[in-house]
């Protein structure tokens, strides 16, 4: 017990509106249905938990962890409830050093323990219709400077390191725990195998239909890590964790989850550490800039751009180092920052033509070919040309080039460049080559679950208003309101959504 109150218990318990006998009969309930009858919970407790910071003994925390994620419909996790055990008594590992309010990053033996917590209460929340979203977003600099040391050091002394409380030896999640075993190397083929499928399965379709699937193979991932394999195969099945991670937040943050995806990406950055693939760490760590590019948080996104450089070690491939400069490009872009933008991608350019391919790329970088290049900087154009109209002109050449360049199976990216294109042909003041874009676009978001590709096009129509008297752009506008999916708002004359 800490004598101090537990903040982040006491915060949750306030959104949850229960009282604290009530909590306690609930407690009581869902451990008996969890297999504890013998628990026996009073208000007191409950008190001395949130007023006196006192960590009840296992099942609680997971009881507990399934009443609140239940209840605000959004996963909540035993380290969100502040209710995790930090070494023993009187050795306070995290003494003086200021804790992050979401439990960014936890401590490098929990990985395993928390994937496959968070992942088993987001297959809970699927099950029950439950939409998951409701969290706050960490910010960027809050974020990165949670996870700057963390990330910098190495695993492999962090492995020599004494652990408490290990994880591994635990059993901390009640719902949908694959009962692991010890595994080879053909089940690790087989699961990396998988990974490329689901992959392509989110480029064509988006994250939307396959995104349970991913969730639930990288539980059952979880639970396999919860074994000491050899070395080589336990840095794979880290590596297919962090991959599985990546797909889960990405298909997460394409229909909208934005909490969710920002917790998968920090799982994969963990993961991939724990594998030893800094590069694929700093990967993830850019996706959840990219992500907070699309919200509009620029600044945020900056932030994480340089802890995902920082983190990535001196084995990062030209081309990878190129993907990432066009992320920071439309960063740059967002705010305005014409020069810099321009600078980065430059730099991306001449990186990417310098990889000699004589090493081969790893899997998760083979979807960011010379397409995605051409893509990304039509985009960052396009968002340039908000601030500088001039800059339109060049959008449409690389959307262009990225749509020629576009092989079968990149459904979603088509549409993305149709939209860009589109977009800035509007700024360009073209609106009949803006309309036939526009047209290719929606033609083909019936069939895609993205829901970015919706917040791409509610921003264009945004761009449609000063052509509004036009008989065609009257007709898209129309179609545009009643095509877009139910349960979303409809457009306005302005909108400050990016994807």
């Amino acid at each position: 017990m800490s004598g101090q109150p537990n903040t982040r218990l006491s915060d949750l318990f306030g959104l949850a509106g229960w009282s604290k006998g009530e909590l306690a009969r609930l407690v009581n309930r869902q451990a008996a249905a969890m297999g504890h009858p013998q628990l026996a919970t009073d208000t007191s407790r409950v008190r001395r938990w949130i007023d006196m910071g006192e960590i009840p003994r296992d099942p609680v925390p997971r009881v507990l962890a399934a009443l609140f994620t239940e209840r605000l419909g959004r996963v909540v996790t035993i380290e969100d409830l502040g209710l995790v055990r930090h070494g023993r008594p009187g050795r306070r590992r995290d003494e003086g050093r200021a804790r992050h309010p979401d439990g960014i990053p936890w401590a490098p033996e929990r990985t395993a323990a928390v994937l496959t917590e968070f992942t088993g209460m987001d297959l809970m929340l699927n099950r029950r219709g439950l939409v998951g979203a409701g969290a706050a977003l960490a910010a960027g600099s809050a974020l990165s400077s949670a996870m700057h040391d963390w990330l910098r050091t190495d695993p492999a002394l962090a492995a020599d390191a004494p652990r408490f409380d290990d994880p591994l030896h635990a059993d901390l999640v009640g719902f949908d725990r694959y009962e692991a075993a010890p595994i080879g190397s053909q089940e690790i083929e087989e699961l990396e195998r998988s990974v490329e499928v689901f992959r392509a399965w989110d480029a064509t379709r988006g994250g939307g239909l396959q995104r349970k699937a991913v969730v639930g193979q990288l539980n059952e991932v979880g639970g396999m890590l919860s074994y000491r394999h050899p070395d080589h195969l336990q840095r794979r099945l880290w590596g297919v964790a962090a991959n599985l991670a990546v797909l889960a937040g990405w298909m997460s943050h394409d229909i909208g989850l934005e909490p969710t995806a920002q917790k998968y990406f920090v799982i994969a950055a963990h993961a991939a550490r724990e594998g030893g693939d800094r590069p694929r760490a700093g990967e993830a760590l850019s996706r959840a800039a990219r992500q907070m590019v699309h919200l509009g948080k620029p600044d945020d996104a900056l932030d994480l751009m340089q802890l995902a450089r920082s983190g990535s070690g001196d084995q990062v491939l030209p081309r990878t180092q190129a993907m990432l400069n066009t992320i920071e490009a439309w960063a740059q872009a967002s705010m305005g920052k014409g020069q810099a933008m321009r600078r980065m991608l430059g730099e991306a350019e001449e990186l990417f033509v310098s990889d000699k391919a004589d090493v081969p790329p790893p899997s998760w970088m083979q979807m960011f070919d010379e397409a995605d290049l051409h893509g990304m900087q039509a985009l960052a154009y396009r968002t340039l040309a908000e601030h500088e109209p001039d800059a339109a002109v060049v959008a449409q050449r690389h959307a262009k080039e990225a749509l020629e360049l576009r092989g079968p199976g990149r459904d979603r990216s088509k549409i993305f460049d149709h939209i860009s294109l589109a977009s800035a042909c509007f700024i360009a003041d073209d609106p009949e080559q803006a309309d036939r874009y526009a047209r290719l676009a929606l033609t083909s978001m019936g069939a895609n679950s993205s829901h970015r590709t919706w917040d791409r096009l509610r921003e264009m129509y945004r761009l449609t208003a000063q052509y509004a008297g036009y008989p065609k752009i009257k007709d898209l506008r129309e179609e545009i309101e009643q095509a877009l999916p139910k349960g979303l708002p409809k457009p306005r004359g302005s909108n400050n959504a990016q994807a």
